[in-house]
């Protein structure tokens, strides 16, 4: 998505006068607006969200206000989306910087899934596969898995959908990202070497031989996200030498020799809650965005916490939405000017519905299938 450049007086007010103009434009528009704001957004978003969180934790959050007009969500295209999905037509949904997308998400578009899906399909029944997007990922790809009985995963309930997927049928067809999928795989069992392949979309057949795909129950799309690549073996390493007792833990987007290497791994909402549990003295090296783990590092001053890269590694996509934006998009709305609304087309909407929809019972049911576990003990 294309965003306009700002008009010149907002690139023009200092840090002080941005956000007193945000508080202000809140503030005139009352219950009228809700703020969203993801985990990796910076500080100066975050202190003015209502409510904060992962993508999907926070298209629920939209949900708890049904008399709000505006869902302004601080995140990147696809969240917004998906809040759009979930919340019913009165409410319109603003990402204040157009532009904030998602390189993963962009590493699998409809046009080349359809192709996967035609020649897979020429292969295997179609009802033999089940498709499984990431919640990182466009709301037509979404739309693409509910209307072939295909289903949406996040981070944290990743293994009780592929568990459910695998009950549809033989194999499952998991996009965008393969690192979720293969880590979360092998906790299920699933051979990585023999009972997985990668989807190259550029490839005939992805790049695999009809062998391969009849031998493979987990066929991953080749996606993945470029924050969580850079985080190392050699870093964990390093982390424990200079750390002694020091604990890892990292998202599951990361390499499989990463994820192995960590002491634990899981969501962004996994890590918060783990990080909170630990005892007092803690030592913490976390494989994931660097404002979410400064956050932590402040918010838990009693424990020590440092990011596993010794390089900055924000989200570039999520950076885009800068106060300046945030604030132009609110006084807008106060305004009665409806900028930068995300609405998805209704054909579109209703199938990523029926998949979002079907995701979150599969979830529900699963919870209540499991005994209760703090993070700490996972």
């Amino acid at each position: 998505m294309v965003q306009a450049p700002l008009p010149p007086e907002y690139s023009q007010l200092s840090d002080e006068e941005t956000h007193e103009r945000i508080r202000r434009a809140k503030a005139s528009l009352g219950e009228r607006v809700v703020i969203l704001g993801h985990h990796y957004q910076r500080d100066e978003i975050i202190q003015h969200a209502d409510y904060r969180g992962d993508s999907y934790k926070l298209a629920r959050d939209a949900t708890r206000h049904p008399e709000a007009e505006f869902i302004v969500f601080c995140g990147v295209h696809f969240m917004a989306e998906t809040a759009d999905i979930l919340t019913p037509d009165t409410q319109k949904v603003i990402l204040p910087n157009m532009s904030a997308g998602c390189s993963m998400a962009d590493m699998a578009n409809i046009y080349q899934v359809r192709a996967c899906w035609r020649e897979l399909t020429s292969l295997f029944p179609p009802e033999s596969i089940v498709p499984v997007t990431y919640m990182n990922s466009a709301a037509n790809l979404k739309a693409f898995c509910g209307e072939r009985d295909g289903i949406v995963c996040t981070s944290s309930n990743a293994k009780a959908i592929l568990t459910w997927a695998f009950e549809q049928g033989e194999r499952v067809l998991f996009f965008p990202d393969q690192h979720l999928g293969r880590n979360t795989g092998i906790k299920m069992g699933i051979d990585p070497d023999t009972e997985m392949v990668v989807w190259n979309p550029d490839l005939p057949l992805g790049g695999n031989t009809e062998e391969a795909l009849r031998r493979a129950k987990l066929i991953l799309w080749k996606g993945h996200c470029s924050v969580h690549m850079r985080f190392t073996v050699a870093q964990i390493q390093a982390a424990r030498k200079m750390y002694p007792g020091i604990k890892v833990v990292v998202h599951p987007e990361c390499r499989r020799e990463v994820v192995e290497a960590a002491d634990c791994d899981g969501s962004t909402e996994y890590i918060v809650r783990v990080i909170r549990e630990s005892p007092p003295g803690s030592k913490w090296a976390v494989g994931t965005e660097i404002n979410l783990v400064h956050r932590l590092a402040a918010e838990h001053p009693d424990k020590f916490v440092m990011c596993l890269d010794p390089i900055v590694c924000p989200c570039s996509t999520m950076y885009r939405i800068h106060p300046s934006y945030l604030c132009w998009a609110l006084e807008n709305l106060a305004r009665g000017n409806v900028v930068n609304q995300v609405k998805v087309p209704e054909n579109i909407a209703h199938w990523a519905r029926v998949a979002l929809d079907r995701m979150i019972e599969v979830t529900e049911a699963a919870k209540r299938a499991e005994p209760t576990v703090t993070a700490a003990a996972r």
